[in-house]
């Protein structure tokens, strides 16, 4: 019989139709059935087991990139305000130096007239103490030469007249008015080139 079946088996299979046209592409009912439950139940063991944790980690990240996102604007803001900090320093600073410029070039300007009044004085004193040495030279000299002259003046006179002027009034009286004379002389021939 078994042979007779497997007979009957080609004969039908022969004598049903090959599927044509659109139903080659069409698969049978019970074939979409089963894959229709396989696809449930993968469905539901997807939703049940590895969606869930699944949402977890993608809730994690969006919180931690939040988070993130949050901590970058907070620094974007801390590091607006430093760097306007910093221009709000620089900027004094930069005031700061040009005052001290300006302090040290009038301290500048201060110290050369202190200077230069301090060069004047002393260039007055020493051309005073210059003159007060010449006028001590000069005088030194005065008498240094009146008392030659009045020496030679009365050795000269006593020669020419022919006593002796050893007297110490006579001869200091001689040579006064000498000298009296030779000053006025000088006087008088300056006054004349002037």
């Amino acid at each position: 019989m078994a042979a007779l079946t497997g007979a009957a088996d080609v004969v039908a299979a022969q004598t049903e139709e090959a599927p044509a046209g659109i139903d080659l592409f069409l698969p049978a009912g019970y074939d979409l059935l089963w894959s229709a439950v396989i696809l449930v139940v993968i469905a539901v063991a997807f939703y049940k087991f590895i969606l869930p944790p699944m949402n977890k980690v993608l809730d994690e990240r969006a919180s931690l990139i939040e988070g993130g996102i949050e901590k970058a604007e907070a620094a974007q803001k801390a590091a607006d305000e430093a760097l306007a900090q910093q221009q709000a320093l620089l900027a004094e600073a930069r005031a700061d130096a040009a005052q001290v410029r300006e302090e040290a070039r009038a301290e500048g300007t201060a110290i050369i007239k202190d200077l230069k009044a301090k060069a004047s004085e002393e260039a007055e004193r020493v051309t005073e103490t210059a003159h007060r040495q010449i006028e001590a030279e000069r005088q030194a000299a005065s008498v240094s030469l009146r008392t030659e002259v009045g020496a030679l003046a009365t050795e000269l006179a006593s020669k020419i007249v022919g006593e002796s002027l050893e007297d110490s009034a006579r001869q200091s009286r001689v040579v006064d008015r000498f000298l009296d004379e030779l000053e006025a002389s000088q006087t008088v021939a300056s006054n004349k080139e002037a």
